[in-house]
């Protein structure tokens, strides 16, 4: 029989218990961490408007998201450029600088330590279900897919070369299987297939998820011809996209938009560019029919983002799901009289989409905030609350649209090593080193044909500037301006060009210079890595 102490005790625990279970039945439950879809499309374009000819994208992104109108690629090239986004370092410091061994490609990323150090890797200790279907790297083969597997994928279908560029006949590896060939059928379609499929596992799981879709459109068609690779000694022909049957009638009328720098009259650009002759109207009209069929190959693309977020509606997560659109880099068609290609330093290159939709993010804003894809690991990072990292080459994006040019930094840095390879019917090979060295880049000025760093007093401050950003490791390469003064009175162009710092930038500070051209980051060819702090109140004897 219990004593009455028995009884009050356990009818005071009773109480507790109740009063326990009746707060936590009001208190909220913790949110779900979002889910990440990012679409990331190959050679696609933002000044020559191909955004314009997909109504889906803006539909369910431009309107529904924010719009970055100065997010740059850093490496105006495939391979390097994927690597840079995907690990969140500058192209200096993954040494992943070509498409192909031994200064890029897969077995490069390797060699390099870097397939256990990128996103998917972060994101599973984070507790997400990673997914990747498309494009990864090139020279990924149909003989080094498992050399090692890509580390960290939940599930993956990835394209190999030498058919990642065959619009027609694709060859996919998923997982551990072995490669499975797609002859006659259209690679974006079954990059969609594969997608939808990734989504209904991610969904079937109930963990946060991050899903890669990398269709190769709107790259251009690429067939080799021996070997497992592209490689530019080697026998391949490349020509315009493929687009699905069902759009091949589309956009017969429309021509490259017609801007101030389309085959100029007068040479334009620098260097190699300024001796290009202006090409003829034979060229121009093929060019157009390149351009139109860019245009064509996305329309399976803006179908395939039309059914995800149809999808993502239906099993009820678009809510809580953050959507990426942008593109490893741009490309050119006839300005400065270039034929199609790209890996220049122009805008039309290295000025990308980016679009980003999801919780909280402003709908139909468009930002002029510079970024980067050396921003993206970051931010998403950020976006799922995991611990940031202090090797970092970028900083997470601020995705309120309220951040401008006065509250980040202006500048972007552009690097390229090796050769430029100009594409289709009239496409030949410059040179290694025809293309020029790391190059750095201010705010996004508009498009001209003319260079604006024409005084002594800015092309200094930029050379100091370059020779901070080409070697710069972590938080200095966000903060440049400030290795230069740490003092913390300069962080901007405008602020270094204050007639005190004249001497200091024209006559005192190291200059840039390389020894010789290569296609990898190898420091006896990189001239000085250190430039002079600026120390005011002492003379340059003391610190010279």
């Amino acid at each position: 029989m219990l004593s009455n102490v028995a009884i009050r005790v356990i009818a005071a625990s009773s109480f507790i218990l109740a009063a326990l279970a009746r707060d936590q039945s009001q208190s909220p439950l913790k949110p779900k961490a979002p889910n990440i879809v990012f679409f990331l499309t190959d050679d696609q374009d933002l000044h020559l408007n191909s955004l314009h000819y997909q109504p889906f994208v803006k539909k369910h992104l431009i309107d529904q998201g924010l719009t970055f109108d100065r997010h740059f690629c850093t490496v105006a090239l495939c391979c390097p450029s994927r690597v840079n986004l995907w690990t969140g370092k500058a192209a200096h410091n993954t040494n992943v600088t070509d498409i192909n061994p031994p200064y890029g490609g897969y077995p490069k990323f390797v060699s390099q330590g870097l397939n256990d150090q990128y996103l998917p890797v972060w994101l599973q200790q984070a507790g997400y279900q990673t997914y990747y279907t498309g494009k990864l790297f090139n020279a990924h083969t149909v003989d080094n897919y498992d050399d090692p597997f890509p580390a960290a994928w939940t599930g993956s279908d990835f394209l190999l070369d030498p058919y990642t560029y065959s619009y027609l006949n694709s060859t996919w590896q998923r997982n551990h299987d072995p490669p499975v060939r797609h002859e006659g059928a259209y690679t974006t379609d079954v990059l969609s297939t594969k997608a939808k499929g990734f989504l209904a596992d991610a969904v079937e799981s109930d963990a946060p998820f991050f899903l890669v879709i990398a269709p190769v459109a709107p790259h251009s068609n690429v067939d080799v011809h021996g070997g497992n690779i592209v490689d530019p000694e080697a026998s391949f022909t490349v020509t315009a996209p493929i687009p699905a049957e069902r759009h091949k009638h589309l956009f017969t009328n429309v021509t490259i938009p017609r801007t101030q720098h389309f085959n100029p009259e007068e040479p334009s650009g620098a260097n190699w560019v300024r001796r290009l002759p202006r090409q003829s109207t034979a060229q121009v009209d093929y060019n157009d029919e390149f351009y139109r069929s860019r245009l064509r190959a996305l329309q399976a693309v803006d179908e395939l983002v039309d059914d995800f977020f149809t999808l993502l509606d239906n099993y009820g997560i678009l809510d809580n799901t953050y959507v990426f659109y942008t593109s490893d880099n741009g490309y050119h068609i006839g300005q400065h009289r270039l034929p199609p290609g790209k890996e220049c330093g122009y805008e039309e290159d290295v000025n990308v989409p980016l679009i980003i939709r999801g919780p909280s993010i402003p709908r139909g804003v468009t930002t002029n905030q510079v970024t980067s894809h050396t921003d993206l690991v970051p931010t998403i990072l950020q976006l799922i609350g995991a611990e940031s990292r202090d090797d970092f080459d970028g900083a997470a994006i601020q995705l309120s649209g309220e951040e401008s040019m006065e509250h980040r930094h202006e500048h972007v840095n552009l690097e390229y090593w090796g050769f430029a390879l100009a594409e289709g019917k009239y496409g030949y090979r410059l040179a290694q080193g025809d293309t020029g060295k790391p190059i750095t880049r201010t705010h996004h000025t508009g498009l001209r044909l003319t260079n604006f760093a024409q005084t002594d007093s800015i092309v200094s401050r930029l050379d100091a500037l370059l020779l901070v950003l080409k070697s710069c490791k972590g938080s200095n390469c966000v903060r440049p301006w400030h290795v230069l003064h740490p003092q913390g009175d300069v962080s901007s162009l405008k602020d270094a060009l204050r007639p005190a710092f004249d001497y200091y930038y024209e006559s005192a500070q190291v200059k840039v210079e390389f020894s010789r051209c290569e296609q990898g980051q190898l420091l006896d060819a990189e001239g000085p890595q250190q430039a002079l702090v600026f120390r005011n109140g002492l003379e340059w004897s003391e610190w010279t």
